[in-house]
């Protein structure tokens, strides 16, 4: 019993380390600390963090699987580098994941007072950091405001790769944005409208902010990027 209890208490420690070390990781891409192309191996994470290499794999295999880091076989992992065209394709799936969450709406309401409150206070946060043009406070707020939006509908599996796509559309905007010494103004802060569209069951204004922040967004990475649009 004692030695299961010891296997099962590693398990949860080196699973709770795999777990911070990609958000470790997934933090310093979305913060521009990690470039794309850059390459790293295992060995090199795992001192960095005072680890052992395990984890460090793990976690490496786990953000891959978000499309974050791409294998490089005998060499280790690189960060993904995202284009303009792949961009186009995420605003495009962001559009179609909409439509199919606003195409139900019509047989229930998503969540309640309360879990709309919650989102709110994400939102607000969100709207705050992003007039600020702070894009560090803003990335987080604005991943957890999809993230627990998306989850108000129900669907584990939609809301999940709702998220994966958020995250990998801010890695790719992130080094355009990054590129610039003022931000304020530029980004999106329409999260509070959005929220009310949604709470008063006003669905057809809720699918044009969202169709208008896209179209918006696309737009301005295009601008950003310049001759390297492609």
């Amino acid at each position: 019993m004692c030695a299961t209890r010891e296997n099962s208490a590693h398990a949860v420690t080196r699973s709770t380390l795999r777990q911070q070390i990609a958000g470790a990781l997934r933090d310093e891409v979305l913060a521009g600390r990690l470039h794309p192309g850059q390459e790293f191996t295992v060995k090199e994470i795992a001192e960095q963090y005072g680890v052992s290499a395990t984890p460090v794999r793990e976690a490496l295999v786990d953000l891959s699987a978000q499309g974050l880091l791409d294998s490089v076989q005998h060499r280790g992992f690189r960060v993904h580098e995202f284009s303009v065209a792949d961009y186009r394709a995420m605003v495009e799936a962001r559009g179609l994941i909409a439509d199919a969450m606003f195409s139900g709406l019509g047989h229930r309401t998503p969540g309640d007072a309360g879990s709309y409150l919650a989102v709110r206070r994400r939102g607000e946060e969100a709207a705050r950091a992003a007039s600020a043009g702070d894009l560090n406070v803003l990335i987080g707020y604005d991943l957890r405001f999809w993230q627990e939006l998306c989850a108000l509908f129900g669907n584990p599996y939609l809301s999940d790769f709702a998220y994966r796509l958020r995250l990998q559309s801010w890695v790719c905007s992130v080094p355009y944005l990054r590129r610039q010494s003022d931000l304020r103004g530029r980004l999106w802060t329409g999260h509070g409208a959005l929220i009310d569209a949604l709470a008063h069951q006003r669905y057809p204004e809720a699918q044009a902010i969202i169709a208008a922040y896209n179209a918006d967004s696309l737009a301005f990475i295009e601008e950003l990027a310049g001759p390297d649009v492609r």
